[in-house]
């Protein structure tokens, strides 16, 4: 089925172009909000409450600002950072068991097949290091702004003028 017709009937409110909608874009909102919360059960519950809020919002959507896959990944990936500053999700990570820290250690890279479904991760490995880290800890790992800054030991200002320039280099591998 062609992407535009399921996204107008999405927009309408058919369901069965939710349910194909959802198929085709609910691994890859499970990986990108899992590599934020970093816990399945959480992160299938946020997934779906993406969905459902897309649903609502699906009035809010044009083509013509972006992809609407861009557009449900932002939905998720906020989603997603405002469940890690919920203070029942900061209660819930206070005693961790070791499973939580193996399961970070074993997926070290967040790019994992999951979030790749799209194919992302050949056009990101394209771009200079310095595009790499920020984008990886801004739209992959969930950092803010600010947290990127002190993690990559640079200005605020810095990342974000870098996360643009790298989005925009990004874009241009993408769509060339």
């Amino acid at each position: 089925m062609d992407l535009d017709f399921l996204v107008v009937q999405f927009q309408k409110k058919d369901e069965k172009a939710f349910e194909s909608l959802y198929n085709m874009y609910s691994e890859s909102m499970h990986g990108v909000i899992f590599n934020i919360v970093r816990d399945h059960a959480i992160a299938e519950e946020v997934m779906q409450d993406v969905f459902i809020k897309a649903w609502h919002k699906a009035d809010t959507y044009s083509s013509s600002k972006g992809r609407f896959f861009t557009w449900i990944l932002n939905i998720a990936r906020n989603a997603a950072i405002d469940k890690t500053r919920s203070k029942a999700f900061k209660k819930s990570k206070q005693n961790l068991d070791s499973d939580f820290f193996v399961d970070i250690i074993a997926t070290g890279e967040s790019l994992d097949q999951k979030t790749d479904a799209i194919g992302i991760k050949k056009f990101v490995d394209k771009l200079a290091e310095k595009c790499k880290s920020v984008i990886e800890l801004l739209y992959f790992r969930g950092y803010t702004q600010t947290e990127a800054s002190e993690a990559l030991n640079m200005p605020v200002g810095t990342i974000k003028t870098r996360n643009r320039n790298c989005i925009k280099e990004l874009r241009n591998l993408v769509l060339n």
